[in-house]
């Protein structure tokens, strides 16, 4: 409930507000969503409610792991251990934990603002790790009165010792995207099995991406970018891979994207074929799995999901790449991606696990080789919020839960 007093203040500065993005960011600061899940924590059983009743059910359990780590926004096991997790808060602190033992090491804690969607909110480990340490993290940063995303590069003491592995420390800044507003600013990192760095952007936040940055291709925000972070070249930490489509097909993109189109991409992974698969946070109505290859656009803020959004009907559909997959507010209200699960579960082999963060939903789809909308199969609904997923050497898949600081594993 908003109190008398807020909206004293938010009259009385509206006069004296520079611009509407400074309003909305103040709004966005003042007014953001607190989550709870949907039941108790206790009762950890899953539910099959709404559409899920009339779908084709895997029943699963979660078998807690760890407990301890609210606000979880990012889990990746140590190249050398199923056994032991990076886990990334949203607060600015990143430790290795020790599933076995229970037992966490601290190697990095940033000082970061948490307002609405920022935070420490990405992590990606380096294809050689284990010789060069290299970490990268994707956090946000406020410096008077500049609001933006930072990715770099850090490196760890001990790569290859995961009982000691010291702490994080020689950050070489990468990248850095001013952020209009204190949400959509995604936050994932993750190498390809090309050995390039993809990075997902949010539109810029707000609503209804007002400056148009979705379907903008010079900007880097509503994008899917990709670079190789280890070549230099023009004065910039990275370089852009020569089959960029700046290079190929889109001269008129800026030089890092791979992809356009996006409103909010929180979470995306590589399959076993090497297929992008992103899911991207809707606004109003749907919520969206897609396939994404080099030059496709996936349609925001035309279209959310595989519907007109502005305009609400009769929008131009032509080279927009609709998803593999959808689902309505009635269903969940915030997608989160997961993994294609390759664990030991038969049912669930191959199938991608995905989940929503707001209503505890978790489903598997089947990804098709060709771009055609799937079914989904029910994995259940659950009292968490679930924030994040991770996947082990083995194929098994892992869930957190924003909520209680818990970590689990399907089975």
């Amino acid at each position: 409930m908003v109190s008398r007093i807020s909206l004293v203040l938010l009259l009385f500065t509206l006069p004296f507000t520079a611009s509407c993005e400074g309003l909305r960011a103040t709004l966005i600061g003042w007014f953001s969503p607190e989550y709870a899940p949907e039941g108790k924590i206790t009762d950890l059983k899953p539910e099959f409610s709404g559409p899920d009743a009339n779908r084709k059910q895997i029943n699963i359990q979660l078998a807690e792991m760890a407990t301890g780590y609210p606000q979880i926004t990012e889990l990746v096991f140590h190249p050398a251990s199923d056994r032991h997790l990076f886990v990334v808060q949203k607060n600015g602190k990143l430790s290795l934990l020790d599933l076995k033992s229970g037992k966490a090491r601290e190697v990095l804690k940033l000082q970061v603002p948490v307002v609405s969607e920022q935070g420490l909110l990405g992590m990606a480990i380096h294809p050689e790790f284990q010789k060069n340490g290299f970490i990268f993290l994707n956090y946000s940063v406020e410096d008077g009165d500049r609001r933006f995303s930072r990715v770099s590069r850090w490196k760890l003491d001990n790569p290859a010792d995961v009982f000691a592995p010291g702490r994080l420390s020689g950050e070489k800044v990468f990248m850095e995207v001013d952020q209009p507003y204190q949400n959509h600013n995604a936050g994932r990192l993750d190498f390809g099995p090309d050995g390039m760095l993809y990075i997902g952007w949010g539109d810029g936040g707000w609503r209804d991406d007002p400056d148009e940055n979705g379907q903008n291709p010079r900007t880097l925000l509503g994008a899917m970018l990709r670079i190789d972070v280890d070549k230099e070249e023009d004065g910039k930490p990275y370089a852009i891979p020569a089959d960029n489509p700046y290079f190929t097909t889109h001269p008129q993109w800026a030089r890092e994207v791979w992809a356009i189109g996006l409103r909010n991409p929180w979470k995306y992974s590589f399959d076993p074929q090497g297929r992008l698969i992103v899911a991207d946070v809707g606004q109003d109505a749907w919520e969206e799995v897609s396939v994404i290859e080099k030059g496709d656009n996936l349609g925001w803020n035309t279209m959310e999901a595989n519907h007109c959004f502005d305009p609400e009907e009769g929008c131009n559909r032509s080279g927009l790449k609709p998803p593999v997959f959808e689902y309505g507010h009635e269903e969940g209200q915030s997608i989160t991606g997961g993994y294609v699960y390759m664990g030991s579960r038969t049912e669930l082999k191959g199938k991608y696990i995905f989940g929503d963060f707001v209503k505890g939903r978790i489903w598997a789809i089947d990804i098709p080789a060709e771009n055609q909308m799937v079914e989904a199969y029910a994995l259940g609904k659950w009292p968490l919020l679930i924030s994040t997923f991770a996947r082990d050497s083995k194929g098994e898949v892992y869930v957190a839960d924003f909520a209680s600081g818990k970590i689990y594993r399907i089975l």
